[in-house]
């Protein structure tokens, strides 16, 4: 990085050497609270450290001590600076938060003790399936809370069920055809391109991809923690990933990615992007960044990838996620199989 970028610590970041002679570092941003950060600034746990701060570090709450105890108001307070909230990932608080925080506009003033399994039952009768599992998630979480401090004897959301969602296949899947047409599209040397590279050759999420700089890169191997569940990945840099990053102009970045301003994008900014160079390129509607991901993941179990093999490349903490894929590509390589002893005159009848 250079001895100018050592010199200088990311911003919100300030250091001093103890009386030991260690020097120490600590994120202290405005409004928000102190968090130590490991190592020496520019280094990879230290970089690690810093953007799960800067992304999740939980705000000092301006008003918390006008509260009034027990109210709505004070337990969503109090949940806030408990370890239960603090065991969340950052990207689970930033959506959990917002429900929290309408939670508290309706219901702030009241008093946690009086909420009833008939309140819960219509606040999430009112919304769609999806947004009604993430609302019972998020108040499960919060009644825990408020019955591990003594708000309130029990949770009254035990027993609600939400309507089970429709089942979908999501993004669409890339197909090889699908993947070179954009190559065609976007040469090498351009962002486009390595955005496209990045995507499908480490096959992380576009929240993990918008983040990965030279700093996550040593002797071949990327190395990063997955911003949604915090589980280490370490992957080959694979060739073609390799050229796309070689033809780009030398930078001073953190990200490979970077903004027409030279800024870090955001995982949403990012999206609208690649949404828009994917319009660009004439990719039919449905096929964006997390469909890279999934085709990534395809690739791997054709070529005989096994289900905790999966799990190490992609990050998942669940094997029904890698099965996915690993018993699709069992299906086609036995049907595969099927024809071939069809035409060759040995696949086996049983007499009738």
């Amino acid at each position: 990085m250079g001895q100018r970028s050592m010199k200088r610590p990311p911003k919100h970041v300030q250091g001093f050497v103890d009386r030991y002679g260690k020097a120490r570092f600590y994120f202290r941003r405005p409004g928000y609270k102190r968090i130590p950060l490991p190592g020496l600034p520019w280094s990879p746990s230290f970089m690690a450290a810093y953007e799960a701060a800067l992304n999740g570090a939980p705000a000092v709450e301006i008003g918390a001590s006008r509260t009034v105890s027990g109210t709505v108001n004070a337990v969503i307070v109090g949940y806030y600076s408990h370890p239960l909230w603090d065991a969340l990932q950052p990207t689970t608080q930033s959506m959990r938060r917002a429900i929290l925080e309408r939670f508290r506009a309706q219901h702030g003033d009241k008093r946690i003790a009086t909420l009833e399994k008939r309140h819960v039952e219509d606040i999430l009768g009112k919304l769609k399936p999806f947004a009604a599992k993430n609302w019972l998630k998020t108040l499960r979480g919060l009644l825990k809370y408020a019955v591990a401090a003594r708000h309130r004897g029990s949770d009254p959301s035990e027993g609600v069920k939400t309507t089970k969602p429709r089942k979908s296949d999501g993004f669409l899947t890339w197909s090889e055809d699908q993947i070179a047409e954009y190559r065609r599209r976007y040469k090498l040397g351009t962002r486009a391109r390595l955005a496209l590279e990045l995507l499908i050759g480490t096959g992380q999420a576009r929240g993990d991809v918008v983040r990965m700089g030279r700093q996550h890169v040593r002797d071949g191997v990327l190395s990063i923690r997955r911003k949604k569940t915090n589980v280490p990945v370490e992957i080959p840099v694979l060739p073609e990933l390799q050229e796309a990053l070689d033809a780009m102009p030398p930078s001073e970045h953190l990200t490979f990615l970077t903004t027409a301003g030279g800024k870090s994008f955001t995982a949403a900014g990012f999206g609208n992007l690649f949404r828009d160079l994917c319009n660009e390129a004439g990719m039919p509607k449905g096929y964006a960044a997390h469909g890279l991901r999934k085709a990534a993941a395809t690739r791997h179990a054709n070529a005989g990838a096994t289900a905790h093999e999966l799990m190490a490349w992609f990050g998942w903490t669940s094997i029904r996620e890698a099965e996915r894929y690993t018993k699709r590509a069992d299906r086609a390589r036995l049907a595969l199989g099927m024809v071939t002893k069809l035409r060759t005159g040995t696949a086996s009848v049983k007499p009738s």
